[in-house]
């Protein structure tokens, strides 16, 4: 099977090996003819970027570049990037990156036009419809880690740096216009950043398939994309030069965050504050609280776990899939409590208020209450 393809869902993918080349042809497909190109600190030095800068140099886009980008992005990254955008003329956003250098240059595209405040626009209700449409400018995502899936999403996550919150900004025009989704760039990452952006891709999923909402079509995405992760990650890890396992680990992220249409749940409730107060890395955060969470949730989710298992090779239906998640975290050296990578339970309150106020909460099997929020930060922390 050739691991190449164009697909139109649910936007135009350029994926395959080597179509990083492919970008002029997708700038003149977005019209843009001077993008600035958005990635974070620590990918803009580094080969594959000053590559990219190369290939927009040669086809007369310039190299414009902003990187200051941090790994869990604020309004102060985003006004900074706002100046730089304007400031050099340009006309589009290349996202490039993980998912932080992904959010930051799809908010600068949406961003550099409008006059409201950035929290204006957060995900409630209609918020989104205050926003000038017509001056978001054109984006184009390359993803170069495959857990966020950010590349095919509506939104980004912005911290807000006074209040230590994440918040979920919405624009249908926020999804790219093009992705360009080439495994070789995914190659040099380290193992423990392979690990935890593979786990987040899982937790897409996961969370996905577990929502009560009606959506077919991501349930059937989210099955898939579990499949592909627990087949994939393993060799990911174990080998960074294997394209094959590269390439279905970059579809199975793109997979976890069109699936989540369908909603996530407490994994990202929990998650969502505890970066933002502590700065912790997303994907590997999710990871060490899905265990708690599917237990949490067992009572409704286990009839369809039973079903899924034996698709995703485990025995033992749900159990079996609890057993299995947790011995998966074991397997790439995943810590079992948030106290390992610094959290510590003197911020309770602030992280059970920034978790019921996450949208996340919304599509959780179990009503999430401040109560049993708690129960959960106690038993992951």
């Amino acid at each position: 099977m050739s691991l190449v393809g164009n697909w139109s869902y649910p936007t135009a993918m350029k994926f395959g090996a080597g179509r990083i080349k492919e970008l002029p042809e997708a700038c003149a497909q977005a019209g843009m003819k001077r993008p600035l190109l958005v990635t974070d600190k620590g990918l803009a030095d580094l080969p594959i970027t000053q590559a990219t800068l190369d290939i927009m140099e040669a086809a007369g886009l310039g190299r414009g570049m902003f990187s200051d980008v941090d790994p869990n992005p604020s309004e102060i990254n985003l006004h900074a990037g706002v100046e730089a955008y304007k400031a050099g003329g340009h006309d589009g956003v290349i996202a490039f990156g993980g998912g932080s250098g992904l959010d930051l240059g799809k908010m600068v595209a949406f961003y550099a036009g409008q006059t409201r405040p950035i929290w204006d626009f957060e995900d409630i209700g209609d918020w989104w419809t205050r926003a000038d449409a017509d001056a978001i400018a054109p984006i184009i995502a390359v993803p170069t880690t495959a857990g966020t899936g950010s590349e095919v999403g509506r939104a980004s996550i912005i911290t807000n740096s006074v209040t230590h919150e994440k918040k979920i900004i919405f624009h249908p025009k926020v999804l790219p216009t093009v992705v360009i989704a080439d495994p070789e760039l995914t190659m040099g990452m380290p193992k423990f950043i392979t690990a935890g952006t593979g786990l987040d891709a899982f937790a897409h999923c996961v969370e996905a398939f577990s929502s009560p909402h009606y959506h077919p079509m991501s349930q059937g995405i989210a099955l898939e994309g579990m499949r592909l992760v627990i087949d994939y990650l393993p060799r990911a890890y174990a080998d960074g030069t294997d394209l094959e396992a590269r390439a279905n680990m970059m579809s199975a992220a793109a997979m976890g965050a069109t699936a989540f249409q369908k909603g996530l749940g407490a994994i990202h409730a929990l998650s969502h504050p505890v970066g933002a107060i502590f700065n912790t890395h997303h994907g590997t955060t999710n990871a060490v609280c899905m265990p708690a969470v599917l237990e949490f949730n067992a009572g409704e989710i286990a009839d369809r776990f039973d079903r899924a298992a034996g698709y995703l090779g485990i025995e033992g239906g749900f159990k079996g899939f609890q057993s299995f998640v947790q011995d998966f975290n074991d397997s790439f050296e995943i810590p079992r409590k948030l106290s390992e990578m610094g959290v510590s339970a003197d911020q309770m309150d602030a992280l059970v208020e920034g978790a019921i106020k996450d949208p996340s909460c919304g599509g959780n099997p179990v009503e999430l209450t401040r109560e049993n929020l708690r129960q959960l930060f106690e038993d992951v922390i």
